[in-house]
């Protein structure tokens, strides 16, 4: 049927000629009400929004004379937010004259990066905001 003869009949009925397919040879149209077919569109958005998960943040703090088995647990517990799907930002605080030695911080940080491994890649590197240092690890 020509583009005419449909916007013809659509006229006839007053309704309205809406695109589906533009991509389609030749693009496939519907004869329909317009707001009640944008009313579908949108319904059927929100429907699929409600179904997806968001990607939460979940915050794991650090000190740099951190022991070697609180530096395990905190691992874990990143990784299993990471299994989960949500992103991690890590925080090291400074204490006192602790932020004489940056280097330690940086240290812990580092290997935290190297043992969290194949669980997540690094979105935003390690940097000092006041006396903390911190950094974002986003899931696979």
């Amino acid at each position: 049927m020509s583009v005419q003869r449909a916007l013809e009949i659509a006229n006839q009925q007053d309704l309205d000629l809406v695109e589906v397919a533009s991509a389609a040879n030749p693009p496939v149209c519907r004869i329909v009400e317009f707001s009640k077919f944008r009313y579908d569109l949108e319904k059927k958005e929100r429907e699929s929004k409600k179904h997806q998960k968001q990607g939460r943040l979940k915050e794991i703090r650090l000190k740099p004379n951190i022991d070697e088995h609180d530096f395990e647990t905190k691992l874990k517990q990143a990784i299993s937010f990471l299994k989960k799907k949500d992103k991690v930002k890590v925080n090291l605080f400074f204490r006192g004259r602790q932020m004489e030695h940056l280097d330690l911080g940086r240290k812990v940080l580092d290997k935290f990066i190297v043992d969290l491994g194949q669980e997540g890649h690094v979105e935003k590197m390690p940097q000092l905001e006041g006396r903390i240092m911190s950094f974002v690890v986003a899931p696979k």
